[in-house]
């Protein structure tokens, strides 16, 4: 179903009534207290809520309204311009699902580039990406199979991987450190999100390390991504680019007797071919040499998974907050309107279509994750999005509940984390007959977070503290707004 915008938000726009969502007022608005709701006089309002928070420096933004009309009700710093972090997945989904609709699905295909003689395919074997940003090792070991099951045993040539279906980006953020797996390469052909598992364990005086493509299932090891543990106090890890390899170092004092984690790829077409290639040997299937690249999906299909309809996977993304699923969807949606090379270009496409489509006045995404340090958005723009696609859209139903402790509270939203970063959006009740409210807050302090060096970043010092009281802070407010405003 396609979201209807332009006539509501025309009206929110002209509307004088009590200050809507064009004109959010800069300072907390506090309703007058009437004889029926003296009890209420003796509660603190949203910037007293602020004031109480103990977010030092940090700056706090958020706007509520009314979920159906647009009206606000209370607005602090409405006009800032905030950090959304993975707030921006909702903007992100309302895109996709304009762009390319709630059945959207993604195929990942097997082509032949000459006959099927007698098992042995004459020319080429092509490995085909759509873009599927939940392909699985499973996913490869069900085309092996599908490959097995129609005769197949022999490939005369090679193994081509096509990556073309979407731009090959070495990364989400240039400003993140190496080594974490939330900001992968992006491409047109996608594994495990784009991640590698990395495993260690003491054997006597030394370590032995695997890298590998794991599932629930199956673990094949890979040789594309190769780890070597070296003497040294810092840093735990190095990361070197090589021609068509990944080349990682740890430093051995960080690795205690045993453990794993899930490293970034930066090669993944790569990678999925090489895992593709391993399964495929192990259903019998003769593939040998290098895997090389492919310039065109050109040939017979022989064998398709394909993804989940788009609202599952948005779905998904919106509760395990993954970035490589939110920068696939974002691009498909762009790449729906005319070829697209970069993140910035496509968050550019949709920084437009946010503000012609749903009113959105000075919205700035370097990206569709909420991942670049740089991205900026407004709570009155945030909340104003909430508003234009409506409690009985498509969003909601997409959205997780939030935890309150008030457990009669009704909550779908967004979450949105990063370094002194903080974000929550989304809707306050809709089915229980009282008004439905949105709501965006955003909490930051972009001065102790620009002062991090890369080290820092992954565990920064009182972060987590930090984090916790900006969280129960947002927690009260939701507890607040239900108290004044649902009526």
């Amino acid at each position: 179903m396609r979201l209807t915008r332009r006539t509501i938000l025309t009206g929110l726009l002209a509307s004088a009534a009590g200050g809507a969502l064009a004109e959010a007022p800069a300072t907390s608005l506090r309703p007058r207290a009437r004889a029926a709701d003296f009890f209420k006089r003796a509660l603190p309002t949203g910037d007293d809520l602020v004031a109480r928070a103990g977010l030092g420096a940090g700056k706090v933004a958020f706007v509520v309204a009314d979920a159906t009309t647009g009206e606000i009700l209370e607005s602090r710093a409405p006009l800032l311009p905030q950090p959304p972090a993975s707030t921006a997945k909702a903007l992100t989904t309302l895109y996709h699902l304009d762009r390319l609709g709630p059945t959207h699905r993604f195929s990942t295909r097997l082509l032949a580039t000459g006959p099927v003689v007698n098992g042995r395919i004459d020319g080429d074997l092509i490995l085909a990406g759509g873009g599927d940003p939940t392909l699985d090792t499973d996913g490869l070991a069900r085309l092996a199979s599908q490959l097995k099951d129609a005769g197949v045993r022999e490939v005369a040539g090679n193994l081509r991987i096509w990556t073309g279906a979407l731009p090959n980006l070495h990364e989400i953020d240039v400003e993140q450190p190496d080594h974490v797996g939330y900001n992968p390469a992006v491409g047109g052909l996608n594994l495990n999100f784009n991640r590698v598992h990395f495993g260690w364990e003491r054997k006597g005086g030394d370590y032995q390390v695997s890298m590998d493509a794991r599932s629930a299932t199956r673990i094949p090891g890979v040789a594309m991504a190769r780890m070597q543990v070296v003497d040294r106090s810092g840093p735990v890890y190095t990361y070197a680019r090589g021609e068509a390899r990944d080349d990682w170092t740890v430093a051995r004092g960080a690795l205690g007797s045993n453990g794993s984690r899930w490293l970034p790829v930066r090669f993944p077409g790569l990678y999925a071919g090489e895992v593709f290639q391993t399964l495929a040997r192990s259903n019998g299937l003769m593939i040998g040499g290098p895997v090389l690249r492919a310039d065109a999906p050109e040939g017979d299909e022989l064998a398709r998974v394909d993804s989940a309809e788009s609202r599952v996977i948005l779905e998904d993304m919106l509760e395990y907050s993954t970035n490589l699923t939110a920068e696939i969807m974002g691009l498909s949606a762009s790449k729906s309107d005319g070829d697209v090379e970069t993140l910035a270009g496509s968050a550019a496409r949709m920084n437009e279509w946010l503000k012609s489509e749903m009113g959105l006045r000075s919205v700035a995404l370097e990206d569709h994750s909420g991942l670049g340090d740089d991205s900026r958005i407004t709570a009155s723009d945030m909340c104003r999005a909430m508003v234009a696609s409506g409690p009985d859209g498509a969003l909601r139903p997409l959205m997780k509940p939030f935890r309150t402790d008030d457990t009669t509270i009704q909550v779908a939203a967004k979450t949105g984390t990063l370094n002194f970063v903080s974000a929550l959006t989304g809707f306050i009740g809709s089915d229980d007959g009282r008004r439905p409210l949105a709501f965006a807050v955003f909490c930051s302090d972009i001065d102790r977070r620009d002062a991090l060096s890369m080290a820092e970043r992954e565990r920064p010092a009182g972060g987590r503290a930090w984090a916790g009281r900006a969280r129960t802070l947002q927690r009260a407010l939701i507890a607040h707004w239900n108290t004044w405003y649902r009526t």
